[in-house]
């Protein structure tokens, strides 16, 4: 049985939002080798999950990234762009169901290119971190430049569950006019839920991602409220400004 996250989980991870969400744009761009699970599913929103009886054409079906044993030098890792530049302040590696196919140790590095960075542009985020099995492995992260791009180095292979990146978005606003308009509360330009009195259903930081929602669990959902009040929400914006229009979604 995987072990649960723990009770009080780590300040960065409830202050920051997790950018490595598919959600925000983030996107696994390549892997050296994902033979037995798919890179994608490293950043999944969901959490993970165990089916003991599933299995496909290359063997037993993992919830994450897994990667075959190497029997050469060298280590497996994933190359993956942020949807938004950001300063990273913290991590989880999660290794949840892996129990005697986890990496022992991972290192992640990160860099800031409009393209492909050259392995010279990479900069180290945490440097190599022993892993164990079944786990979550949160790890602040003090780098005060802002990334765009992450390369996850696992020791020598194996799968991890979820990766998770706890951060500040970065807003490129010189790229705009003086008269754009902008979307204050979107994360992208620095949006923030400060707190929330319900989160019983999804993720209260999906309301600041771009586009429509995709189904109901795609955004703020409280939980049936039967004594009097009413839920509410404090989002702090990216930039101050003169609100010229609102838009509330309930797709």
């Amino acid at each position: 049985m995987a072990n649960d996250a723990p009770l009080s989980p780590p300040d960065f991870a409830v202050r920051y939002a997790n950018l490595a969400s598919p959600r925000f744009g983030t996107v696994a761009v390549e892997a050296s080798d994902e033979f037995f699970a798919a890179k994608e599913r490293m950043l999944a929103d969901a959490e993970p999950q165990f089916d003991a009886d599933r299995y496909d054409d290359n063997g037993k079906w993992m919830d994450g990234w897994e990667s075959r044993r190497k029997r050469g030098p060298g280590n497996d890792w994933c190359l993956i762009r942020l949807g938004v530049s950001a300063r990273v302040r913290g991590i989880d590696i999660d290794t949840r169901h892996f129990t005697g196919n986890y990496p022992p140790a991972a290192r992640l590095e990160g860099a800031f290119c409009d393209e492909r960075p050259a392995d010279g542009a990479f900069a180290s985020l945490m440097p190599v971190k022993s892993l164990g099995p079944d786990a979550h492995h949160f790890v602040a992260i003090d780098h005060a430049a802002p990334v765009n791009w992450l390369r996850l180095n696992i020791y020598p292979d194996g799968g991890i569950a979820r990766l998770r990146i706890y951060g500040e978005p970065v807003p490129q606003w010189r790229a705009s006019g003086p008269d754009a308009v902008h979307e204050l509360s979107a994360l992208a330009n620095g949006g923030r839920i400060v707190a929330c009195n319900d989160a019983h259903y999804g993720d209260p930081w999906a309301i600041l991602a771009p586009g429509r929602g995709a189904n109901m669990g795609d955004g703020w959902e409280t939980r049936r409220r039967r004594e009097p009040g009413h839920d509410w929400m404090i989002v702090e914006l990216g930039h101050a400004g003169l609100i010229e229009r609102i838009e509330v979604d309930t797709a």
